[in-house]
């Protein structure tokens, strides 16, 4: 009888753990993130320090074209905080009351970068695309990466003789992934993608001087007031985060 006893008082108590760790699950509060692809490799290190300091948050990331992200949320997609590569989308939720609490975190590079072993020299710079069949972009139409690209290309005067060639990615991302792959000979794609650790190996790039784009002023705004937003942007903008997104290649706006 008291064995029966304590078989029933420890499955009494596991009984009760497993109660416990489903209540703490639950109420384990899920922030939703869109995020700007150029972002994918940084964020991930940034959000594992938020996630730290407040294990009662899980964030949940999608990473994307930050335009395609604008007609999302201005839908109403279900997301509580925005980072973009451009700091005018969330300025125009902002103006349409669909966002609140404005902050620059970043402005990101843009390189010419092509697959290890390529017979095309990026130190030559733009010109040594006229060697490319295949040069990768992000989308103009709703990638910010995408819209730095045609204007660099434009700026030095080879827009029209490579467009034709043009391959486009949905976003930045996916432009970097159709180099590493070989899908495409080369692409202009963002430095913190070249520097992250799957891609700095595969390939070689070259910076693409600032003044022949307009600046990628990146920025990011509050869609809810749901616990953990806050502390994201508060990671993203200190400086543990400022440091993560150095060694991405990005920089702040004022140097």
């Amino acid at each position: 009888m008291i064995h029966l006893r304590r078989v029933v008082a420890a499955a009494c108590c596991l009984m009760v753990a497993a109660v416990i760790a489903a209540c703490s699950t639950q109420s384990a509060t899920r922030v939703n993130v869109a995020a700007a692809a150029d972002l994918r490799y940084a964020l991930d290190e940034i959000i594992s320090i938020a996630a730290a300091r407040n294990p009662s948050v899980d964030y949940a990331v999608t990473y994307g074209s930050s335009g395609q992200f604008l007609q999302q949320i201005d839908n109403g997609a279900p997301f509580d905080i925005y980072l973009s590569a451009d700091v005018t989308y969330p300025q125009q939720l902002i103006a349409r009351g669909k966002a609140s609490d404005p902050f620059v975190y970043a402005v990101g590079r843009l390189v010419l970068w092509v697959p290890e072993g390529s017979p095309i020299d990026p130190a030559q710079g733009l010109a040594a695309l006229s060697q490319a069949q295949r040069i990768a972009i992000a989308n103009p139409e709703h990638a910010p990466y995408g819209q730095a690209a045609v204007a660099a290309l434009r700026a030095e005067g080879i827009y029209d003789s490579v467009a034709p060639r043009l391959v486009l990615g949905e976003n930045v991302a996916q432009a970097a992934e159709f180099v590493a792959s070989g899908n495409a000979d080369a692409g202009i794609v963002a430095m913190s993608l070249v520097l992250s650790d799957p891609l700095r190996d595969v390939g070689t790039w070259w910076e693409i001087p600032a003044q022949l784009f307009p600046p990628l002023v990146q920025g990011g705004a509050l869609i809810t007031d749901t616990p953990g937003t806050r502390e994201l942007r508060d990671v993203i903008t200190s400086p543990e985060g400022i440091e993560i997104l150095a060694r991405y290649g990005f920089t702040l706006p004022e140097e």
